[in-house]
């Protein structure tokens, strides 16, 4: 992440107030793979679903609502998840049939405005800030896209309106499931300094419990910090935390970019560093990022691998192919002799993440941090009204 300063920032936000607030909507399946499970298969309803095998590698790719009563989650072992709610149903994942609905959400989407920059299949962000068909309002155009996601998939949807990407990711989470959360120019600094610092993307168990320590548990505590300070503790991490208890994001909603890469990590509850442990946590994040790669339909030549180690210093190491890396096997094989070749660690780790980039033909995923400026699309003189 570029550093920046307190100056810096400052003028962006000015920058961002100078070229015209966007009209930006975020919208979020619920519980999108179960839900179509449940959708299709009326005995599931009203019971506890897991999407994903249920052997004792497999591991949770989405959970029903009922489910996360208990506590299951997307990404846990399926083990753990039936030790959870012992009445757990596990279906095979049909990522043919989340495409197609996916595509058939899309096109509703394309409805309203061309500015879609989708994040995975179940998630989207929308710049409506050009009223195409004269709707009146953001927040109705949220509230019309609901319906029609309803009536056209028979699934809900949770929708966020604000004037920059961050506030509406955080605003759609915040009446789920089937609900709909407006953060109007203004507000978006109030709405983060009340926010638990655990909600901001990106921040895991153990950020969460070193902010704590800091005496750090809401954006508003976030506040009295600093860049400086922040950085001495969190690193580059600190400037998007800084921006984040703001509310600032000047990222503009960019509809199809080629995409860079697939992957995903994994924050621990406790430091890890027993390397039967670690090669056991990998082969977790393996069925979790090759899930995600059938999922984008992409094909890559190069693996990398990073960990986070506790004093929040990263290491990545990459192997790359000579050709597109087509099977889980070989993708999993390069993973492993990669974590090989970095043991032992120096220190316990924190975080694990494995990548798959060099990339053939896939979607574009969401960048994780808040850029200092970004272009925007259409016209800065548009107004529609929240």
């Amino acid at each position: 992440m570029a550093e920046v300063s307190d100056g810096d920032i400052g003028d962006s936000q000015r920058e961002a107030e100078a070229s015209g607030l966007r009209k930006i909507i975020h919208v979020d399946m619920d519980a999108f793979y179960a839900s179509v499970e449940q959708r299709d298969d009326p005995s599931l309803r009203g019971k506890p679903v897991a999407v994903g095998g249920s052997s004792g590698r497999g591991v949770v790719a989405a959970a029903s609502y009922e489910a996360r009563k208990f506590g299951v989650r997307s990404a846990m072992p399926s083990v753990r998840a039936v030790r959870l709610c012992p009445d757990l149903i596990f279906c095979k994942p049909r990522f043919d049939v989340y495409r197609a609905v996916s595509q058939q959400i899309r096109s509703i989407f394309l409805d309203y405005t061309p500015h879609v920059e989708p994040l995975s299949l179940d998630e989207a962000y929308l710049d409506v800030t050009e009223d195409l068909k004269g709707v009146g309002s953001a927040t109705r155009i949220a509230e019309l896209i609901r319906a029609r996601i309803r009536t056209d998939t028979g699934l809900t949807a949770s929708a966020g309106v604000s004037y920059n990407k961050f506030l509406a990711k955080l605003a759609s989470d915040q009446n789920k499931p089937d609900g709909l959360c407006v953060i109007r120019p203004g507000e978006g600094a109030a709405f983060a300094a009340a926010l638990p610092v655990k909600r901001f993307h990106g921040v895991g168990p153990r950020g969460a419990e070193k902010m704590e320590r800091l005496g750090i548990q809401t954006g508003a505590d976030l506040l009295a910090f600093d860049l400086a300070t922040l950085r001495g503790h969190f690193g580059s991490f600190a400037d998007y935390l800084y921006r984040a208890a703001r509310g600032i994001d000047l990222r503009a909603v960019r509809a199809d970019r080629p995409r860079k890469s697939v992957g995903g990590e994994r924050t621990f509850d406790r430091d890890l560093s027993s390397g039967t442990v670690l090669r056991e946590t990998l082969e977790t994040i393996i069925d979790i990022v090759w899930d995600r790669i059938e999922r984008s339909g992409a094909r890559g030549r190069t693996v990398t691998l990073k960990v986070k180690f506790v004093d929040f210093q990263s290491m990545t190491r990459a192997r790359s192919a000579a050709h597109a890396v087509a099977e889980k096997a070989e993708f999993a094989q390069m993973a492993r002799a990669i974590l090989d070749s970095m043991l032992p660690l120096p220190q316990p780790i924190r975080l694990m993440g494995l990548t798959l980039s060099a990339l053939e033909g896939a979607e574009d995923a969401d960048e994780v941090g808040l850029s200092a400026a970004a272009p925007v699309p259409g016209s800065p003189q548009a107004e529609l009204p929240f």
